[in-house]
């Protein structure tokens, strides 16, 4: 059976039938909270009196941590993007940690970004120390990964396709919410992965809805490719792709052949006046709400609800005092 932990910022805590009950820890990580499973397991079986909606909830993964994401995993992805699943490598790009926040915080856009995307996945917390060349089989799956959390790899598309590399425009802070739970998993519930269904809507529209059937490179696949090459420890997070629905999606294939044969500059010229047209791009107030769940509920990663915000008006809001040139924020 799966335990779902919350973190607030002073405590850590596990979700039972009568309410939050608190961890009896030090832990301050991550990491030292998976070392504790003991404290865990002696909270889940104690029961909870304080209402989980009372809790102010923080991201379940500490930082800093690495943070890996598969990119284009998913089936339906892979097809809208224009690309062929059977000829699809499992490849990776990172993010920073620092683009880690709680699963109900704002998403801060940038005031230079102009074609905002959202992604819906599930994230794989590490729980064992897996160094270069580590073996990962579905009968030891459960010995490397602790747990599940939802995510949002939010993306500033137009940092992010000019430049041919995904960190800048992925690793702005508040560009990876996630939460609200760390769901950690017994080896059995592993079975029921690809059952869970990413959802996620934009002012009430559904945008994506697909379950995990539809990932192209499952978790064993995944980590086995990573860890060829990536060392991961307890408390690193491998984001695992998202299904079809995303604002971005391939041109027609006509015009695709005519802006493969147009200069650099003129093709992404075209293609972003295009997009700039794509109202499913994120805007200043919209919300955005994910969840990841088996349709029955057993296995239940919980829901997110962040607001898009503009950074010149959270700024302006804030009333930050002058940063001098040159100077480190």
């Amino acid at each position: 059976m799966s335990t779902s932990v919350l973190r607030t910022a002073d405590a850590w805590w596990v979700v039972t039938p009568t309410g939050a009950s608190r961890v009896d820890t030090t832990a301050s990580t991550t990491a030292e909270l998976l070392a504790a499973r003991a404290a865990v397991a002696a909270a889940a079986a104690a029961g909870g009196t304080v209402p989980v909606d009372s809790l102010t909830l923080v991201s379940p993964v500490t930082t800093p941590c690495r943070v890996v994401a598969a990119a284009t995993n998913y089936v339906s992805h892979i097809r809208d993007a224009g690309l062929d699943p059977d000829t699809m490598p499992c490849t990776y790009f990172r993010k920073a940690s620092g683009s880690i926040c709680g699963p109900n915080d704002d998403v801060i856009n940038p005031s230079h970004i102009r074609l905002l995307d959202y992604e819906v996945e599930i994230g794989l917390v590490i729980g064992g120390a897996m160094p270069v060349g580590t073996t990962v089989t579905a009968g030891n799956l459960a010995e490397h990964v602790a747990g599940l959390v939802l995510t949002n790899d939010v993306s500033a598309r137009d940092i992010q396709l000019p430049q041919g590399q995904y960190y800048e425009g992925k690793s702005y802070p508040t560009f990876t919410p996630v939460g609200p739970a760390l769901v950690l998993l017994d080896a059995g519930d592993w079975q029921r992965f690809t059952e869970l269904r990413l959802r996620l809507s934009v002012n009430g529209e559904v945008r994506q809805n697909m379950t995990a059937a539809d990932m192209l490179y499952k978790p064993v696949e995944a980590l086995q490719a990573l860890t060829r090459f990536q060392q991961l420890e307890p408390g690193d997070l491998v984001l695992t792709g998202t299904p079809v629905g995303t604002a971005v999606s391939a041109p027609p294939k006509p015009v695709g052949i005519l802006m493969a044969l147009v200069p650099p500059a003129t093709k992404w010229n075209m293609f972003f006046s295009s997009q700039a047209k794509n109202p499913k791009y994120l805007h200043d107030g919209d919300v955005i709400e994910a969840t990841v769940a088996t349709d029955d509920g057993a296995i239940d990663l919980g829901r997110q609800r962040t607001a898009v915000r503009y950074a010149r008006r959270a700024e302006s809001a804030t009333t930050p005092a002058p940063v001098p040139t040159g100077a480190v924020r």
